[in-house]
């Protein structure tokens, strides 16, 4: 048996929706936007990943130093990838900011012998 269509219809429109209206509104505060949140993502699932395998290795450890060196090979690692992470949201938002101001400048100048009086 199928899905139904009511389903699709709905789950399809709902997001692209909110994207195409957000993109019509401000096509570069709306990549931004999705720029951060994929960056997020892929950061959030790249660390559980690595948090998963650190449980794995403090569940096989043999010996108490065996466990300190897993642990604290996690969290030098862990403190390394969030200052870079930080570091890369912040190039991404100033990237954003200058493409939104960009994006709202008019491109037309105004002279002084076009202002009434």
């Amino acid at each position: 048996m199928g899905k139904s269509k009511k389903k699709e219809a709905a789950a399809d429109t709902g997001a692209t929706a909110i994207t195409a209206t957000m993109m019509a509104a401000n096509p570069a505060a709306t990549k931004a936007w999705m720029d951060i949140v994929s960056e997020s993502t892929q950061f959030v699932t790249d660390r559980l990943q690595q948090d998963l395998e650190t449980q794995k290795a403090i569940l096989d450890y043999k010996s108490p130093m065996e466990l300190l060196q897993v642990q604290s090979e996690f969290f030098r690692t862990a403190m390394e990838q969030y200052t870079d992470e930080v570091t890369r949201l912040c190039k991404v938002m100033s990237k954003a900011t200058e493409d939104t101001i960009k994006d709202a400048r008019s491109g037309h100048s105004r002279g002084y012998d076009d202002v009434p009086l």
